[in-house]
């Protein structure tokens, strides 16, 4: 099995990567290898697998047969242990300009073992304006064995001189029957499960599979959509905004504070704390205390990402749900991501009109909106939840 065949439903841009890997081994032979070049820009909506695409091509980039998917190679790629491949995944708020410094740095040194220095930086879209401009001196002119690897989910997310630098790879969404099929047969996920799993994530395949093997993931997906109908009053809509926001807060709680714990330890160590060899102390020496503040801050945009992207996730997932009754309100002959919630869709369908349904979407995507702007998390969505009353 090649690197590629993960990349489901994405086969026009698995025929460009298939290219390009094979011209970047003619320059790795000393040819030409038109098709090839130094910079690559992976866009598409959440789901799309941006991330797993740029990732293949790393590893096809690194094999010596393109992406053979068993070599150790690929393995190393794909479990992060390979030696010419920086991923970096921004876990705060933003990419800072002394953060692309160092990573400018870094991408400067010679593979090690003969092929490809590969650069794979996720969510471009977080970015600063300073660290895009420093990024952009190192893609106009980078080391003739670096190639860079950006993702985003628009190229509009970048500045126009470093996308314009790119070679720009555009993934869709796939097909329902693709992710299905792939659910089926890669995880065993029995068939009804993995058409559900499907269609409910709307051709997202990581959340798809979320779906068809946690049944936490399932709980709190239908704890979300029972959201609409219990809307009938202003104590109901501030109910439901604290729930939601709580909910986030407990899940970026869960997923950082044992790694907070264990980076906060490694760093107290690292300046000697607790030492009792010649010349040192039980505190922290010279240098520590700002490198600890320095990583609590770290730590405290990575708990906020966390918790913003958490309700991020839910929005999205009440989006799909009043486009699925707008869907209904229109008799449109499209598939519905929640048809399992039919009897919910239908009601709602009938009590209001299709004016009314965008009016709601309009109202989650503002309070999105509102999010990314650091608006107070509790107010943005008390706003939404207000706009969301069910007809009575």
């Amino acid at each position: 099995m090649g690197v590629f065949d993960d990349l489901v439903g994405q086969d026009r841009a698995t025929a460009v990567l298939q290219r390009a890997s094979a011209a970047a081994a003619e320059v790795v032979a000393g040819g030409r290898g038109a098709g090839m070049t130094h910079a690559w820009l992976f866009t598409g909506p959440p789901g799309a697998g941006r991330e797993n695409a740029a990732r293949a091509f790393a590893a096809a980039l690194m094999c010596a047969q393109g992406g053979c998917g068993h070599c150790d190679q690929c393995h190393q790629v794909f479990v992060g242990s390979h030696p010419d491949l920086e991923h970096v995944r921004p876990s705060g708020l933003s990419y800072g300009i002394k953060q692309a410094r160092e990573l400018i740095l870094r991408a400067a040194g010679a593979p090690t073992q003969g092929r490809w220095r590969v650069m794979l930086f996720e969510g471009g879209d977080r970015l600063t304006e300073a660290a895009a401009n420093a990024l952009l001196k190192a893609i106009e002119e980078p080391p003739p064995r670096t190639v860079w690897l950006l993702c985003a989910p628009s190229a509009d997310d970048l500045l126009i001189t470093i996308r314009s630098r790119c070679r720009v790879v555009t993934l869709v969404i796939p097909s329902t029957e693709a992710v299905a099929h792939e659910l089926a047969t890669r995880d065993n996920v029995p068939e009804a499960t993995a058409r559900f799993a499907a269609r409910a994530a709307q051709g997202d395949l990581d959340r798809a599979r979320q779906l068809a093997l946690d049944e936490g993931v399932r709980q709190r997906r239908e704890a979300v959509l029972s959201i609409p109908a219990t809307l009938t009053g202003v104590g109901e809509c501030v109910t439901a905004a604290e729930r939601l926001v709580k909910t986030a807060e407990e899940e970026a709680t869960a997923a950082t504070t044992t790694l907070n714990e264990s980076e906060t330890s490694d760093l107290r160590r690292l300046y000697g704390e607790g030492s009792t060899g010649k010349g040192l102390n039980r505190g922290l020496v010279r240098g520590g205390a700002g490198a600890l503040k320095e990583l609590e801050d770290r730590q405290k945009s990575r708990a906020t990402r966390i918790k913003r992207d958490t309700l991020d996730a839910a929005l999205l997932e009440l989006a799909g749900f009043y486009r699925d009754v707008l869907a209904m309100q229109f008799g449109a002959p499209v598939e519905l991501a929640n048809d399992d919630h039919r009897f919910d869709l239908d009601r709602l369908a009938r009590a209001s009109t299709p004016d009314e349904t965008l009016l709601r979407i309009e109202a989650i995507m503002q309070c999105r909106e509102r999010l990314e702007a650091n608006v107070n998390p509790q107010i943005a969505v008390e706003a939404m939840t207000l706009s969301l009353r069910a007809p009575r």
